[in-house]
């Protein structure tokens, strides 16, 4: 690819940052866009603006050849109203600009009719809002003509993740002492480590063979019972930790009171039912997915929390469950 510049929206969170170090660690030259911009520019090129705003968009994707949409409304609120703008946003850039969007994929796109071993072919019928908010937005990407890369893969977990379901199994800056784990006994489940995430977009986007429209499905790390990322978590803190099962019922009892719980209630069917995404496609691809080992992951993804003291198993000094 000779024009290596890209614009990340959402490079304050966790997958857009993961995305912008990675593609700066390649040689690209990278412009993020945030509201409110960081004193460290870590490497990137800042530049003020909402992506909300068409025009803001559209100005900071001036010359760029991609552009990263890893943006989403905070605490999961307002889905319904700010989703589709911001993708119509990135579009109406893309386009202007002549770029590719590149997109991180999720699981909520797929209802009861498409569980179990899913490709990228799976029908996407979901039942919950988010879903179908979801698979509206990859539908109105994949009509718009722009070239686009979708990566999907399951939860997401790693040094700098930000808001996600592995900080309810070890809280950030405290010790590892329990871990209170949201699935069902038996039952498996999808994660993905944030660097090879990060890994798998930018080795496709450097591919002269990646098709307009391309969409790509991870497996990730597959706990095929619930109990091998608590076991990887267990051998990082070098200790026993008790697991006790996450407050379902206090949740759906405060949930018409505090917003997130009832959006976390809607997501529950992630944790009962097993979703398995196959990567026969990435690998035909790519020749194999970017895989960090579980205990390396695992450690590098507690340090990053604080959960950790640096370089040990032990926990981290001052820390408290």
């Amino acid at each position: 690819m000779k024009n290596k510049t890209a614009l990340v929206l959402g490079a304050t969170g966790g997958i857009g940052g993961e995305v912008a170090r990675r593609l700066t660690r390649s040689g690209w030259r990278v412009r993020a866009m945030a509201r409110h911009t960081p004193s460290s520019s870590g490497g990137l090129e800042w530049v003020r603006g909402d992506a909300m705003s068409e025009r803001e968009v559209a100005a900071a994707a001036e010359g760029v050849s991609v552009i990263v949409h890893a943006v989403n409304p905070p605490g999961y609120r307002k889905w319904n109203e700010l989703v589709l703008p911001m993708i119509d946003n990135t579009i109406a850039a893309a386009r202007r600009a002549g770029a590719r969007v590149v997109l991180p994929g999720t699981v909520y796109n797929f209802g009861p009719d498409a569980f179990g071993h899913l490709d990228e072919t799976a029908p996407q019928a979901p039942l919950t809002r988010k879903g179908k908010i979801r698979v509206e937005l990859e539908r109105r990407l994949e009509q718009s003509g722009v070239k686009s890369l979708i990566v999907r893969a399951g939860d997401f977990f790693g040094p700098q993740a930000g808001n996600n379901w592995f900080a309810q199994l070890a809280k950030p800056g405290k010790a590892v002492r329990s871990i209170a784990y949201p699935g069902r006994r038996g039952v498996g489940h999808q994660w993905a480590y944030l660097p090879d995430v990060a890994e798998t977009m930018v080795q496709l986007l450097e591919r002269d063979t990646l098709a307009d429209f391309a969409r790509f499905h991870m497996h990730g790390h597959w706990d095929a019972d619930g109990t091998q990322m608590i076991a990887a978590i267990r051998r990082a803190v070098g200790g026993d930790v008790r697991v006790r099962w996450f407050p379902w019922p206090l949740v759906r009892l405060a949930s018409p009171f505090v917003p997130l719980f009832h959006e976390l209630l809607e997501m529950r069917y992630l944790w009962t039912t097993p979703v398995e995404l196959r990567n026969d496609r990435l690998v035909a691809e790519l020749g194999a997915e970017p895989h960090t080992p579980i205990d390396e992951a695992v450690r590098t993804t507690l340090a990053g929390l604080g959960c950790l003291a640096p370089g040990g198993h032990e926990a981290a000094h001052g820390a408290h469950a």
